[in-house]
């Protein structure tokens, strides 16, 4: 499997991460069967070459299922590069309480990399980086030896990514960018100007569920798969060095293979695939949302140009299934009261289209000059159902 220098950690990493996020317990799951699939997919991992565990505080069980998995030997520590996540902390002494806490969990006496998890806020920039707050922990677990290095990962806008790196603390970044949502290339290029290791959230899943892809899509990519494209096209940026692989059973490795052994830009029977995805974008026609977020703020909170660009989706690629599984995850209104619920917060922020007031308040700042309101409307019919929420809330 390739490796990229992980910015100026230094760290080889394979292109392919294994995100450990699926591996807790799944619905009726009994514990015995659960220790088994979880082992047996941490073992495929590193048996297809992978060589980065990635995993977070918040992730369920992730972080006790990997400190099994290395006290049976079913995997050795010496195999793997390690990377789990905190979220910010008020003080030192809390973030520090919650390191100790994740390392007793796994059972080890160093990660290779620690991440601040969800940096998605100018508030939490503020958080994490005062003094007195996680840095201070930071600086004192590096250098105690208990942290290689500092990165940071987010779902924020591309200002507070690029906020983030700026404040020239982190060494990573782990961030969202897909063919499918190429708003955070900023946040890539600031940070490749910074020499940071670039690592890439879910491209398969939050990057369109590819495992699921619509007939059209699946058309558009032949003869490769949607997986095998959005990877060669993240990979073929060298900029990119890592890709999360939220596998949750060993077979689902396979998918992903092939192209993690595929180097340099894309070839010209590439550029063909490339060209038929972007004509199909572009047959969206004059409602085709740019996503530029001039439209925002909105007085309703309606996340405007994230509902936009998920129906660029489905009238480009029949992408209804991802539409809906993204929308759900917005605050929805109450249909007997009108109230306000739901949302996943400043994960995914903003309401659903059926907040719009039409106050026009968008309209003279949209420079396509869309009809907002009405396609918020058009958009709320092709995706409403049922509620989301983050996998481990």
């Amino acid at each position: 499997m390739l490796k990229r220098r992980f910015g100026r950690t230094e760290m080889n990493l394979t292109v392919l991460t294994f995100g450990a996020m699926r591996i807790p317990p799944e619905k009726d799951e009994t514990p015995e069967a659960n220790f088994e699939r979880a082992l047996a997919t941490l073992r495929r991992g590193l048996d297809v070459g992978i060589n980065h565990i990635e995993t977070a505080r918040g992730y369920g069980l992730s972080e006790e299922l990997i400190g099994k998995a290395l006290q049976q030997g079913v995997i050795k520590r010496d195999e793997f590069y390690l990377t789990t996540k905190i979220g910010p902390r008020e003080t030192a002494a809390e973030f520090d309480e919650a390191l100790r806490d994740s390392m007793g969990r796994m059972g080890v006496d160093y990660v290779d990399n620690l991440d601040i998890h969800g940096i998605n806020t100018p508030e939490l920039i503020t958080m994490s980086t005062s003094p007195g707050g996680c840095f201070d922990a930071v600086k004192t677990a590096i250098a105690d030896g208990r942290v290689g290095h500092i990165g940071f990962s987010t779902h924020g806008p591309v200002e507070v990514i690029v906020d983030a790196i700026e404040t020239n603390l982190f060494e990573s970044v782990n961030l969202h960018y897909y063919y499918m949502n190429q708003r955070n290339l900023r946040a890539v290029q600031a940070a490749t100007e910074k020499d940071m290791g670039v690592f890439i959230i879910s491209p398969t899943d939050k990057g369109g569920q590819l495992f699921n892809p619509s007939a059209k899509l699946k058309e558009l990519c032949s003869p490769y798969t949607p997986i095998e494209f959005n990877q060669r096209w993240l990979l073929s940026q060298p900029e990119v060095h890592t890709l999360s692989l939220g596998a949750a059973n060993p077979w689902e490795y396979d998918a992903h293979l092939k192209m993690a052994n595929v180097d340099g830009p894309l070839s010209a029977d590439e550029q063909i695939i490339l060209n038929r995805l972007d004509e199909a974008m572009s047959n969206v026609g004059i409602s085709f949302c740019s996503n530029c977020q001039a439209c925002l703020p909105c007085p309703e909170d309606v996340a405007i140009p994230e509902i936009l660009r998920l129906r660029n989706l489905v009238k480009a690629f029949d992408m209804v299934e991802f539409g809906k599984y993204r929308y759900k995850m917005l605050a929805y209104k109450e249909e007997e009261t009108g109230e306000r619920k739901g949302g996943i917060g400043h994960w995914l922020p903003g309401a659903q289209g059926t907040f719009c007031t039409d106050c026009g308040d968008c309209l003279p700042r949209c420079p396509l000059n869309l009809p907002i309101p009405e396609l918020l409307r058009e958009s709320h019919s092709l995706m409403s159902g049922e509620v989301g929420k983050r996998l481990w809330e």
